[in-house]
């Protein structure tokens, strides 16, 4: 989740930064989804100059993709064409996958784009035009769900769309500076990872394994301690389509998530401070979901279809994070883990 601050300037200029785009993928059951999401970047009106397919652990998929992108022939097929097939060098997981993208790209902006998303034809452009601020060290964008049963369960509550990995409700709208972007659509400057290392691995997401979050959170606290005049923004005209399948329609995975989720922030907290850490999430808990409640329930009044188990669904997903953060701080305690920031390379600058 992302913490909303003050509204940052606009500008009329744009950047002429180069932007690579690190896509990374771990399963052959997203196959279609994965060759979307690299058309999507190809179809950009600003041209990427490279697109980096990182596939973590699996070689059956790494080797049909080297076939399907064969290395060398896309760069005649235009700017932004290119399309490189990498193995994640590190620890299974997305955190290190895209550390091995970040250390292979030659862009002066690295972007991040999920494997089961698409993005709108001025995704790139509208990331630009936040960079032409110098301050400005990262870029987020807004993430639109697309239910595979093509419409929104009643009983789920837009407060928590970052449960499958979109903009919730509670943000702002417009461009605005806030605490951390999304990691499944978001931008860095290179000189981002110089300044603060690269995505802790041991938080986020690790293949079908629990579904944790917040590396990036923990990133961007990270690099607002190492740059504390850095900006960073997310602009909601960056948009990008998310698939989320069936079983993500359920309340079983719904309980899930949210109870990983607290186990996620846990570990943040651990790394980055309760304060920093929870700052987002207070407001959200305090202002956002209340509202959420109430408004489930006048609409149960009012016999709208779902009210009362949208209100019904935010109350369980608050006690589920809670449970999971009460169980991930005493296992943190426990344990004595603590993340340090990964080393990434300096890239392959052409």
């Amino acid at each position: 989740m992302s913490a909303p601050a003050a509204s940052a300037a606009s500008t009329d200029s744009t950047a002429s930064a180069a932007f690579s785009v690190v896509i990374c993928a771990y399963t052959e059951d997203r196959w279609e989804d994965i060759l979307a999401a690299v058309s999507s970047v190809r179809a950009q009106s600003r041209p990427a100059l490279e697109t980096l397919l990182v596939v973590d652990h699996n070689e059956a998929l790494r080797e049909r993709l080297l076939k399907e992108y064969a290395q060398g022939e896309d760069r005649e097929h235009g700017a932004g064409r290119e399309v490189r097939v990498l193995a994640n060098a590190g620890p299974r997981g997305l955190s290190a996958g895209r550390n091995t993208g970040i250390a292979a790209s030659r862009g002066e902006v690295v972007a991040f784009l999920d494997d089961d998303a698409v993005a709108e034809r001025d995704w790139l452009r509208h990331f630009a035009e936040g960079y032409a601020d110098p301050a400005v060290v990262a870029v987020g964008g807004r993430t639109v769900p697309v239910w595979a049963s093509g419409r929104r369960p009643d009983w789920f509550p837009e407060e928590f769309d970052w449960v499958v990995g979109c903009t919730y409700r509670g943000l702002p709208p417009g461009r605005v500076r806030v605490r951390n972007v999304l990691g499944g659509n978001a931008s860095f400057r290179r000189e981002a990872f110089a300044a603060a290392g690269g995505f802790a691995t041991g938080i986020g997401r690790d293949g079908d394994r629990r579904p944790l979050g917040g590396e990036e959170t923990e990133l961007c606290i990270r690099l607002s301690r190492a740059r504390p005049g850095a900006v960073l923004l997310i602009d909601d005209r960056a948009v990008i389509h998310h698939r989320v399948p069936r079983p993500r329609e359920h309340f079983a995975y719904f309980r899930t998530r949210t109870y990983a989720e607290g186990l996620s922030k846990a570990l943040v907290a651990r790394s980055v401070g309760a304060q920093k850490g929870l700052e987002s999430e207070r407001r959200y808990a305090t202002r956002v979901l209340p509202a959420g409640v109430v408004r489930g329930l006048r609409d149960a009044l009012l016999a709208r279809p779902g009210g009362a188990g949208r209100a019904g669904a935010i109350v369980a997903g608050v006690l589920a994070a809670a449970g999971g953060y009460a169980v991930g701080s005493v296992r943190a305690r426990r344990s004595g883990v603590a993340f340090s920031p990964a080393p990434v390379g300096e890239g392959a600058h052409g």
